[in-house]
């Protein structure tokens, strides 16, 4: 299995008791914008507002995400728009679209805020009957 495709969609994963290295506090605004990072540490986006809705860019990747990407016809995965259209459903939820490069197919999805430095985004098929989930961590720096 490809590395970028468990990293978003195919691991359902348990959070860490307690926050990561280079986990950083909340900053002011909105709890689910800023830095994150997926589990594998393969991936990060910066949520941020995008007109009236809520997105999520790839701002880093490691080689391997890179290359899952490429291979699936993704020539640059930096700048992708990962996660799309995220609206407010109730207090710490957001409803929008996941987009999976490397399966080069699109997911509803959510994103749901744990804690200042913890979201879980979830992909959902079949009307949300098969859903799998993961647990990102808030970084304040990119990482090396």
């Amino acid at each position: 299995m490809r590395t970028f495709t468990a990293a978003i969609l195919l691991a359902c994963l348990i959070a860490p008791a307690s926050a990561p290295a280079g986990a950083v506090a909340q900053p002011s605004g909105d709890p689910v914008t800023g830095l994150w990072i997926n589990p594998y540490h393969s991936v990060a986006v910066r949520n941020h507002f995008c007109g009236n809705a809520l997105c999520g860019q790839v701002v880093w990747a490691s080689p391997d995400a890179q290359a899952d990407a490429h291979e699936s016809g993704v020539s640059n995965l930096i700048g992708l728009d990962l996660l799309q259209n995220y609206h407010a459903h109730s207090p710490g939820t957001w409803k929008g679209v996941v987009l999976v490069p490397d399966m080069g197919r699109k997911f509803s999805s959510q994103i749901e805020v744990l804690s200042p430095s913890r979201i879980r985004i979830s992909g959902c098929i079949l009307h949300g009957l098969i859903c799998k989930s993961q647990v990102w961590t808030r970084i304040g720096e990119l990482p090396r």
